[in-house]
């Protein structure tokens, strides 16, 4: 087993998000607490099959997306709900400059089995 986490894609992007919170602030803070149940779930599984990071690290994303439909950046941004995913499932204590020494994001396509693997990178 790689020690990676896997989460299924899509996560809410950056466009919906922002939609939500204009609607009111109430849908946005659902929404995102929705996102983040969604990646502590996986977190959790991964931590059950025996995936740890040393901290602090330097995490690497790989996403891998249905289509190239969506900027990169609007799908990075997701990653501020694995991070608190991430938190929730108490694998990072807190995801500030002592745990975090940086990201890489990577992108492609897999129509298959569209994802997000984080790793150390």
């Amino acid at each position: 087993m790689a020690n990676r986490i896997v989460i299924p894609l899509p996560l809410m992007t950056l466009n919906e998000y922002t939609n939500e919170q204009r609607k009111n602030r109430f849908s946005g803070a659902s929404a995102k607490k929705k996102q983040t149940a969604i990646c502590e779930f996986y977190v959790k599984q991964a931590m059950k099959d025996g995936v740890t990071f040393d901290i602090p690290t330097r995490l690497k994303f790989n996403w891998y997306t249905l289509d190239k439909r969506q900027d990169p950046d609007n799908i990075a941004f997701q990653k501020k709900f694995v991070l608190d995913g991430m938190i929730k499932a108490k694998f990072l204590e807190n995801d500030g400059w002592k745990q975090i020494l940086g990201f890489s994001d990577y992108f492609d396509v897999d129509k298959e089995n569209p994802r997000v693997e984080i790793e150390v990178e």
